[in-house]
């Protein structure tokens, strides 16, 4: 099959992508965005649906089209789906759904994307397969020693309550997304205990009177503060990365409030087909909850691809120093805190949308001005 031809191919289409796809549109560039799911939104429709942002909707909006909703309102999962659907829709964005990219080589000067049958050839290419996409659920290798009896879900699959078998339950991992979920299953009436190193809370309610204050100075550290040019922020990157973040809308008195039995010992093993904590303590339960997190994939990229300490793509600004033309958008961090929420998504997009038409320019022009303001962009 003959290879189609773009200057630029977008790999996914969740806020990320949608964002670089935005300030291309707008710089009247041409791209195409490819994206696995049949549906704009749809890595976010798969979460659980009482899951609400953690963000108000004042800063859920992508660049050109504030969020459909009251500002102190927190969306829901579902609502934020519906809302990238409408903006790619809005901005005429060329999202191609149900293509899952299986590849992505170098091709002379550019790359070749291929996806099933299918072959793009591209100038630039953008992964923005975000946090989940590309990734794998971490599930400890003992978790096969448990007694098959034992439901075991990862919070990736995690929906609702009804999904685990009648009797007690075990949440391993007590960050937001642990803590989360521990709670809910507690509310629906699930003896439940969550294990895990405290990974602290936020010290105010997130929907309350004293966030609306504390917000934009959270908003204003996430974006200046927290990034890699600051050394506050080149401190807590791997911190950030590694380990889960704190207790956002749940609290620890929550978790107390409904019952959960908050133990902090890890969970390290399996005796007689049951878990057993760090401190030999062995537990009767029916369900287990692994909210332990995603291991990075990049077998896809089939060319070496150097990793930071942290076992994420070296780049800078989303561009990659040591493959000219290919960018990473969406990951933790990337270049602040804000990198892997919404309100962080337009600024990285709009980097990495001028980076490839600055050299776009350089690559027609050949002037040496331009190929000047591509390292600029860059650093």
């Amino acid at each position: 099959m003959q290879a189609e031809r773009h200057e630029t191919v977008i790999i996914g289409g969740g806020q990320a992508g949608l964002a670089v796809g935005h300030h291309l549109r707008r710089r009247e560039r041409p791209f195409v965005i490819l994206d696995a799911n049949e549906r704009v939104g749809d890595s976010w429709r798969k979460r659980w649906p009482s899951l609400r942002l953690y963000s108000p909707a004042a800063a859920d909006g992508l660049p050109g089209m504030a969020f459909p909703a009251p500002r102190g309102s927190f969306p829901t999962a579902g609502e934020m789906a519906d809302y990238l659907e409408a903006y790619a829709e809005r901005w005429e964005l060329p999202v191609r759904s149900g293509v899952t990219v299986d590849g992505v080589e170098r091709n002379g000067g550019g790359y070749r994307v291929t996806a099933g049958d299918r072959r793009l050839d591209a100038d630039n290419v953008v992964v923005a397969t975000g946090v989940f996409q590309h990734e794998h659920p971490i599930v400890p290798e003992f978790a096969a020693e448990l007694d098959p009896g034992i439901a075991q879900l990862h919070s990736a699959d995690y929906r609702a309550p009804d999904q685990l078998r009648p009797g007690p339950a075990l949440v391993v991992g007590a960050a937001h997304s642990g803590g989360d979920i521990a709670y809910e299953l507690a509310q629906a009436g699930i003896p439940t205990t969550l294990s895990g190193r405290d990974t602290g809370q936020l010290p105010f309610d997130i929907e309350g009177r004293a966030a609306r204050v504390v917000f934009p100075l959270l908003r204003f550290a996430a974006t200046r503060i927290l990034t890699v040019s600051t050394p506050l922020g080149r401190k807590a990157r791997p911190e950030v990365r590694s380990h889960g973040g704190p207790l956002l809308r749940v609290k620890r008195a929550d978790l107390e409030a409904v019952g959960v039995e908050r133990v902090l010992e890890r969970t390290v093993g399996v005796e007689g087909g049951r878990p057993v904590l760090a401190d030999g303590r062995v537990l009767d339960v029916a369900n287990v909850v692994w909210c332990t997190g995603f291991r990075n994939d990049y077998g896809w990229i089939r060319f070496p691809l150097p990793l930071d300490a942290d076992g994420f793509p070296e780049q800078e600004r989303g561009a990659v120093p040591s493959s000219p033309g290919l960018y990473f958008a969406g990951l933790p961090f990337l270049h602040s805190f804000a990198s892997m929420l919404i309100l962080g998504a337009g600024r990285d997009g709009k980097r990495v949308a001028d980076h490839i038409v600055a050299r776009s320019s350089a690559g027609t022009s050949g002037g040496r001005a331009s190929g000047e303001r591509v390292g600029r962009l860059a650093a």
